[in-house]
């Protein structure tokens, strides 16, 4: 999983005086947020860690979406976030990647959530965020995921 990219610096600020290798980061805002997109299939690698959980997605050849996507009922979230709306204008990604890179919330989140452990061969759906005109990497941020019959908001905390 190769999302972050390394970053060459002579000073790392407030981490080091010594030259080295740091992370960059995407936050939220590195995300196309006005085009959710939703992915199904089985995950085929898992990273349960900080500071993202992690997986590899592998898509069924035949991606659809759910007839009753927009009916699901979502769960309240600390954020504001209009979960019905989201999911009335989610849309197939346009890549014909087979395998996807998703990052989770960070544990604490998915903690407070109470979502089990995702293992390899788990299948599930999410709908969430490429990189805008889903350029570079297959890449996908989850807002919600579907597990198991249950869904998980993963913005922020449970309301």
């Amino acid at each position: 999983m190769q999302r972050r990219t390394f970053l060459n610096t002579g000073v790392v600020t407030g981490l080091s005086a010594v030259g080295g290798t740091a992370w960059a980061h995407h936050g939220w805002s590195s995300f196309d947020q006005n085009r959710p997109v939703y992915l199904e299939g089985k995950a085929v690698e898992v990273r349960w860690r900080n500071p993202h959980v992690e997986l590899i997605l592998e898509l069924p050849e035949r991606l659809a979406l759910p007839a009753d996507l927009a009916a699901r009922s979502v769960p309240a979230q600390s954020a504001a976030v209009d979960g019905a709306a989201l999911l009335a204008k989610t849309v197939l990604p346009t890549r014909k990647d087979r395998r996807w890179e998703v990052e989770l919330a960070p544990l604490f989140r998915i903690n407070q959530w109470q979502m089990p452990e995702i293992a390899p061969g788990s299948d599930l759906s999410l709908v969430g965020f490429t990189f805008k005109d889903e350029a570079g990497a297959a890449i996908v941020r989850a807002e919600y995921v579907f597990l198991n019959g249950n869904t998980y908001g993963l913005r922020s905390s449970p309301a």
